[in-house]
């Protein structure tokens, strides 16, 4: 029931989650990751750790963008492993060419499309922009994180589902974990690829995801964009998998000179074929319907 004690508190939600106030952040300086605690130590980002090849060069990228927080993402120390979400470490060593220092969680929750989604609300957290939290679930069902910061829970029964009241009323990073791993229980690459408009590889960008919907299906990040004066395009890419496992950026094995960057011209040609999973193609490309990217 959406009584006036009730409005209000969606309101107040509202304008708090607008103004960007549960993240703590100031409109100066970079964005921050925040599941990580501040440090003055400086970290081994994305960007310094993994250079285009020679002759190629990193797209532009508007400060405070999607683009500019992922070539910031932490990683983790040369050479670590993947682990998965119950502590065992991933066997093969050859599918990755480095670890983004993201957890994990305890169950086998965070995999693919998980990872994206989570990579993409943390951004959006970050940038104080939380209020544009929304996903769907595989049924179609979009969940507000606003709703859910202002005590809303869903009731799921099969793929039916049903909003209820009577959860707490709670805007913390914590809440927002709980909203994540709900939507992980009940969304995947069917749902975030439902869930962004085709992109085309002409235009593609940093922050794109290449997705086959399905059960089972795949989706992968392009965390960067790079290109040399003639126009070729190079992608770099991240994926989380099945089980649950660290997010880590993928080695190019049909390339072992460029790796780990990827040509995007193979979208278009015989696929562009990552470790683990089938090629992807022109139209399994994707993007967030953001003008701010």
């Amino acid at each position: 029931m959406n009584t006036p004690s009730r409005r209000a508190t969606l309101a107040w939600l509202g304008f708090v989650l607008a103004l960007g106030l549960p993240t703590g952040l100031s409109a100066a300086g970079p964005l921050p990751y925040p599941w990580i605690a501040p440090t003055s130590v400086v970290p081994r980002t994305l960007e310094s750790a993994l250079r285009p090849p020679e002759g190629f060069k990193r797209v532009p990228c508007a400060p405070g963008s999607f683009c500019a927080w992922l070539r910031g993402l932490p990683l983790k120390p040369a050479g670590t492993g993947v682990f998965f979400f119950d502590g065992k470490p991933k066997k093969s060593r050859v599918v990755h060419a480095a670890v983004v220092d993201l957890d994990v969680g305890k169950t086998d929750l965070q995999q693919c499309a998980d990872a994206i989604i989570r990579l993409r609300a943390e951004y959006l957290w970050a940038a104080g922009r939380a209020a544009e939290i929304d996903f769907s679930l595989t049924n179609g069902t979009r969940v507000p994180w606003t709703r859910w910061a202002a005590g809303d829970r869903l009731k799921v029964k099969g793929r039916a589902v049903e909003w209820t009241t009577g959860g707490s009323v709670d805007a913390t990073h914590d809440a927002f974990r709980a909203y994540l791993d709900f939507i992980f229980t009940y969304a995947g690459s069917e749902s975030l690829q439902a869930d962004l408009p085709a992109r085309k590889p002409a235009d593609v960008q940093p922050g794109d995801v290449l997705v086959q919907g399905g059960t089972p299906g795949h989706a992968v990040l392009i965390l960067d964009v790079a290109r040399d004066e003639s126009g070729t395009t190079l992608l770099l890419i991240g994926q989380s998998f099945m089980p649950a496992q660290d997010f880590h950026v993928l080695t190019n094995l049909k390339h072992s000179t460029l790796s780990p960057w990827y040509h995007a011209d193979a979208l278009e040609m015989s696929g562009l074929e990552t470790p683990e999973w089938r090629p992807f193609h022109a139209d399994d490309l994707h993007g967030w319907l953001d003008p701010r990217k």
